[in-house]
């Protein structure tokens, strides 16, 4: 991430833990890193990952695209890309990512919050996605859906995959 996004997350990410009253020692607690990596992340600083700053997002209590709204770069990760597309407003909360994965890449996402699901559409490539209960193998064109709020994986295998990925929260609770 460039610098100018760096400071952009660093100030919103500031901003939420100012405006739920936290401490830089709580929220670090909480989130599982570091208190001087907290404090590097909000200074501008460091090269946070996307199991940092979903943990952020959650113990903030707001969808992880709520966190990365203010940037206009993808955020990276041991080969996946992900950039949010857009925020609906409406009720279900619904958010668009658009998301890269490198071939031979093993993506273990946390759960969202209770009754959330999430949609994939895959653009381009194979991947594998699904729960503990069970997987897809998708291919270009193909669409896969299922309750997000327990743990999940996208998988590729030798070629790398692009896919739209929309999230849709359940009722009024929208942490991430």
């Amino acid at each position: 991430m460039d610098k100018l996004s760096l400071d952009a997350l660093g100030h919103h990410l500031q901003r939420l833990r100012h405006q739920r009253g936290l401490s830089l020692s709580q929220l670090a607690a909480d989130a599982g890193i570091a208190k001087s990596n907290l404090s590097r992340l909000e200074q501008g600083n460091g090269n946070p990952t996307l199991d940092t700053i979903w943990r952020l997002a959650t113990r903030l209590q707001v969808p992880f695209g709520d966190l990365i709204a203010p940037l206009s770069v993808p955020v990276e990760d041991a080969g996946v890309q992900v950039r949010l597309v857009d925020q609906g407003n409406g009720e279900p909360r619904v958010d668009a990512y658009w998301m890269s994965c490198a071939p031979h890449t093993l993506r273990q996402a946390e759960p969202h919050s209770a009754g959330t699901r999430e949609s994939i559409t895959l653009l381009s490539g194979q991947l594998e996605i699904g729960t503990q209960d069970g997987s897809r193998l998708l291919s270009a064109g193909q669409s896969h859906s299922f309750a997000a709020d327990r743990p999940h994986l996208y998988r590729t295998g030798d070629t790398g995959a692009t896919l739209l990925v929309v999230i849709i929260y359940a009722g009024e609770e929208t942490g991430a």
